[in-house]
């Protein structure tokens, strides 16, 4: 697939860097937040960006390598918290009404029939995928559909006044299928190093978690190239949520990267298109060990460290008030002359 991702226009840096060292501040005072204004105001190519109704879009699907027993908690899980997301009792709806932020709840391929349901968007590509322990995880086919439909919905919170969409994932075994992303899709990405806890194993557990996916790259190889990735590896949640990435980025949009699960989502879409990368904040790192190296490998800095593990898209909210107060003080902040302060020389 080709998404069609403008790299944003440097040439107004400079008006932008002297509007905010002209701010009634020392240069540099306002530390990481000054360069999270450049970059906003570079992506959205105005000296006066503004966010509005920004969103959170949480994907759930299913894994077919979960009854293997990968995760501490069963496939049942996933559906039962989408339910909980719909019944607004989880993390994400606590912070997503804390920050005023919207929230849909895709259902890319629960192994669950919710109905029609307020709150959730059905686009399921099916049931869950298949076990990667025997198989590919998904076809060509399904991984295709999986990524127009996450550009598609993109687009869609785009038409609707959104430019600022925060994302999360929720899927038992989803952890699995980022590990072993991570692994194909970062050079020096060793398996045992970038396979974490998850939802909580013990030492066991982990351990048997790292056999079980050696047992899948024994079958699939280590492919080191996006799509092929995705098709063996990946989860429907995953590749739908790539493409939302693209299709984001595709509108301007600044994206909000929450932890480990959906920066691999984010490494499949850098993959397929680089240029999404200046379009991107990172909320967070993530107490998963393989968080550190995909930020170093995209090299990038998160904006907080508070050791979570969650999902949900809970970085990515709790990041909100940082991301909307670069553009509050870009905005807002007297400069030296209208204050009529003296300046720095």
């Amino acid at each position: 697939m080709k998404f069609a991702i403008n790299t944003p226009d440097q040439a107004l840096a400079a008006r932008l860097q002297q509007r905010i060292d002209a701010k009634t501040k020392p240069r540099g005072a306002l530390g990481r937040l000054e360069a999270l204004a450049l970059q906003i105001g570079l992506v959205q190519q105005s000296d006066s960006p503004a966010l509005q109704q920004p969103h959170i879009m949480v994907f759930a699907g299913d894994h077919g390598a979960a009854r293997a027993g990968i995760s501490a908690y069963p496939q049942d899980v996933t559906w039962q918290m989408v339910e909980n997301f719909l019944a607004g009792g989880a993390a994400i709806n606590v912070f997503s009404r804390q920050m005023g932020l919207g929230l849909t709840v895709i259902d890319a391929g629960v192994n669950h029939d919710f109905g029609k349901r307020p709150g959730l968007i059905d686009a399921k590509i099916g049931p869950g995928t298949a076990n990667y322990l025997e198989q590919p995880a998904m076809t060509a086919a399904q991984c295709e559909s999986a990524l127009a439909r996450g550009r598609e919905l993109a687009h869609a919170l785009a038409a609707n006044g959104c430019n600022c969409v925060g994302f999360g994932e929720m899927g038992i075994g989803n952890t699995a299928s980022a590990s072993l992303l991570t692994h194909c899709l970062v050079p020096g990405g060793d398996l045992a190093h970038v396979t974490g806890r998850g939802t909580g194993l013990d030492d066991a557990g982990l351990a048997r978690k790292r056999a079980l996916l050696e047992q899948a790259l024994g079958r699939g190889g280590r492919l080191t190239t996006p799509m092929p990735a995705l098709i063996e590896y990946g989860g429907f949640e995953i590749a739908m949520m790539a493409g939302a990435m693209l299709g984001a980025a595709e509108k301007g949009m600044v994206l909000i990267i929450d932890g480990f699960i959906v920066t691999a989502a984010l490494l499949v879409a850098h993959a397929m298109a680089p240029a999404v990368l200046p379009y991107c904040v990172f909320a967070h790192r993530s107490r998963e060990p393989g968080h550190t190296l995909q930020l170093e490998h995209l090299g990038v800095e998160p904006l907080m460290e508070l050791d979570l593990r969650l999902g949900e898209g809970t970085g990515a909210a709790l990041a909100f008030p940082l991301v909307q107060a670069a553009v509050n003080f870009l905005d807002e902040m007297a400069s030296f002359e209208s204050a009529g302060v003296s300046g720095q020389t």
